[in-house]
C-alpha cells in the first residue's frame, strides 16, 4: 500500500454528541479502521448507504478533517498537518467536487469569477493568463465562453455541476473526490457528467474517488469499488468482480437492488430494518442484526477485511461456507 499514490491506513473518526444542554457526552464513530489504496489515473467507488462513513472518508482523504487515529499519504508523503503551509500547498493537487452545486457556489458572484478563484488563490499567472485559463475550462467542461458573466441561479443544475468541476480542476489537481457528485441531476445529465469526468481523467490523468449511493453510477466511472457499512469497509475489490459476484450479504443486497433492462428485481433481497445508530453501533459484526445468514460468531465477534484472493478482500465470518453463497451476483 505505501507504494500506492494515495494510501490511507487504519482511519478512525470519532465525533462527540450531545442529544441536549445537559445530557453525557457520547463517542460517536463514523470511520472505524478504514484503509483503502489509490493509483494515479484510477478511480475507487464507494458505496454504502446514508450514515456508513462515505463522505468522511472522503473528507479525511484529502486532509479537510484530522483523522482521531490513522494516517493518510499522498504521492508517497504523509498529509501534514491542517492549516500549516504543506498543507496549504497541497490544495492545488487535491479537490472536492461538492454535492450541491448551488450550495457550493457563491450566488453574489458570476461564475467566470468563481472558476478562477483558486488560480488567484495559488497565485498562478497573470491576470491576463487567468481570464484565459478561465475560457479554456469553461470550453473543457462544456460550457460557453459567453456564460462566464452569468450568475449560479442563471443556470441549469448540470451547467453549475460543470461549473464546480471547472473550478476543482483549474490548477490542474492530480486527486478528485466526488462526493454525491451527480445524485441530485436528472439521468440524462448525469451521463453527461459522468463522461466528462472520464474524459477529463484520461486526458490528465486525474486520480478520482467516487463516493456515491447510486451503484449503476459507480460501476461505469469506478475500477475499484469500496462498499461500506457503519463505518467499515466490508467488501473490496474490481467493479467488475463486486457486480458480477457480490460476496458480503450487504453486497448482494446492494446489487441485488440495481435495475436491469428487460428483467424484473426478483432476485432483489430487502434488508430488514435501518442501519444501526452508531453512537450505540452493535457488538460483533455491525450488519448482523439485518443479515439473514447471521450466526452466533457474528453477534460477538467483529470480522476483519481479508484478503480471500488476488485484489478481492472480505469481511465476513461466512466467507466460504455454503450461506452466503445462496444469493449469487447478476450477470449485469
Amino acid at each position: 500500500m505505501n507504494s500506492a499514490f494515495l494510501a490511507a491506513e487504519n482511519l478512525v473518526k470519532t465525533y462527540t454528541s450531545r442529544r441536549g444542554p445537559f445530557s453525557t457526552a457520547t463517542a460517536v464513530r463514523a470511520v472505524d479502521r478504514v484503509s483503502l489504496s489509490l493509483a494515479r489515473a484510477t478511480t475507487l467507488g464507494i458505496v454504502g448507504e446514508s450514515g456508513s462513513g462515505k463522505s468522511t472518508t472522503g473528507r479525511l482523504v484529502l486532509g479537510l478533517e484530522q483523522p482521531t487515529e490513522g494516517t493518510v499519504s499522498f504521492d508517497g508523503n504523509r498529509m501534514p498537518q491542517e492549516k500549516t503551509n504543506e498543507w496549504r500547498g497541497l490544495r492545488a493537487r487535491m479537490q472536492l467536487v461538492y454535492q450541491d452545486p448551488l450550495a457550493a457556489l457563491d450566488r453574489r458572484l458570476t461564475v467566470g469569477v468563481q472558476i478562477g478563484e483558486p488560480l488567484q488563490i495559488h497565485a498562478m499567472g497573470s491576470a491576463e493568463e487567468r481570464k484565459a485559463r478561465v475560457a479554456e475550462l469553461m470550453k473543457a467542461v462544456g460550457l460557453r465562453a459567453d456564460q462566464a458573466e452569468r450568475y449560479p441561479h442563471e443556470l441549469s443544475g448540470g451547467q453549475r455541476q460543470r461549473v464546480v468541476i471547472a473550478r476543482a480542476i483549474a490548477c490542474n489537481p492530480e486527486l478528485l473526490v466526488c462526493d454525491e457528485a451527480v445524485s441530485a441531476l436528472d439521468v440524462s445529465i448525469q451521463a453527461q457528467v459522468v463522461n466528462l469526468l472520464r474524459d477529463l481523467q484520461e486526458e490528465r490523468g486525474i486520480a478520482m474517488i467516487f463516493i456515491s449511493h447510486d451503484l449503476k453510477v459507480v460501476r461505469n466511472i469506478s475500477d475499484r469499488v469500496a462498499v461500506m457499512y457503519l463505518g467499515r469497509i466490508v467488501e473490496e475489490a474490481s467493479s467488475d468482480e463486486i457486480f458480477r459476484r457480490p460476496l458480503h450479504p450487504y453486497t448482494q443486497a446492494l446489487v441485488s437492488s440495481v435495475p436491469v433492462a428487460g428483467t424484473a428485481l426478483k432476485q432483489r433481497i430487502i434488508l430488514q430494518g435501518e442501519p444501526p445508530n452508531p453512537a450505540a453501533r452493535p457488538t460483533g459484526c455491525a450488519f448482523h442484526p439485518r443479515c439473514r445468514h447471521a450466526i452466533a460468531r457474528c453477534r460477538s465477534e467483529t470480522p476483519e477485511l481479508l484478503s480471500i484472493e488476488t485484489g478481492r478482500s472480505v469481511a465476513c465470518h461466512l466467507m466460504g461456507s455454503a450461506p452466503i453463497t445462496e444469493a449469487s451476483g447478476r450477470t449485469m
